[in-house]
């Protein structure tokens, strides 16, 4: 499966950007601009069943790995995962090679064994139901419009058997970002899935936490300036000597 993309800026300086579920490559929408200002190749991909990508409703952690790493360059000097997205990005990051790489609010760790497909297509099917433009309008004041315009549409475009299949099969593994490949962990305060002792053990691995105050589990969303600081600040940071 090749992914449908969308790309901001020139050069051979590349930044991937990984949507979370029920979202897209659109939610980069001004992310991927101001990383393109700085100099970077913009590479957003709409995982399987999300976006304009394919849905296969048999797909499994390889499937969106290996259609990923099909979709984007290898080598890119930045990789940035949201929730889901971070953790294809994890389990692909060997191959991808990025020079560094930043997971967004993501509850890293042992994924629940009772992956129940009833249970998760009923969630997921009611998840897709409410998320229209009426009820963000509602729910998230503090989105810019353009924000709450492509979470809906992202949601009328969410194949759900496809991420049901994805957790089904991760269903007991664990995950956590190896620490070898720079790494920076962006949070809301408070996170429900990034919680401190979750902060804690991260840090206790050498892998640097920052917290962006206020923020939703789209951490850019409302607060896009201070998403960019954080992500300058470490990027102005030298890459560790290489052995």
């Amino acid at each position: 499966m090749t992914l449908h993309t969308r790309q901001w800026g020139t050069g051979d300086r590349v930044a991937v950007l990984v949507h979370g579920m029920l979202s897209s490559s659109e939610c980069w929408w001004e992310i991927g601009p101001a990383l393109a200002a700085r100099g970077y190749r913009v590479i957003a991909v709409d995982l399987p069943g999300h976006g304009l990508s394919p849905a296969d409703p048999e797909a499994d952690m390889d499937t969106f790995v290996s259609s990923f790493l099909k979709s984007v360059p290898s080598a890119p000097a930045l990789a940035v995962g949201h929730s889901m997205g971070a953790f294809v990005l994890a389990a692909a990051v060997e191959q991808l090679a990025p020079e560094r790489v930043a997971y967004v609010d993501t509850p890293f760790g042992p994924s629940r064994g009772d992956a129940d497909p009833q249970m998760l297509t009923a969630v997921y099917d009611k998840a897709k139901a409410r998320r229209t433009l009426d009820a963000l309008d509602r729910q998230e004041p503090g989105w810019q419009q353009q924000d709450r315009a492509v979470e809906a549409l992202a949601a009328e475009q969410f194949d759900v058997a496809t991420s049901v299949s994805l957790f089904v099969s991760v269903a007991g593994l664990e995950f956590a970002p190896p620490a070898h490949v720079p790494t920076l962990v962006i949070r809301p305060e408070p996170s429900r899935f990034v919680p401190p002792e979750a902060v804690a053990s991260l840090q206790d691995r050498g892998i640097p936490v920052r917290s962006i105050e206020g923020a939703g589990h789209i951490t850019w969303y409302g607060r896009h300036a201070a998403f960019m600081a954080v992500l300058d600040d470490w990027l102005a940071r030298p890459l560790p000597a290489v052995a």
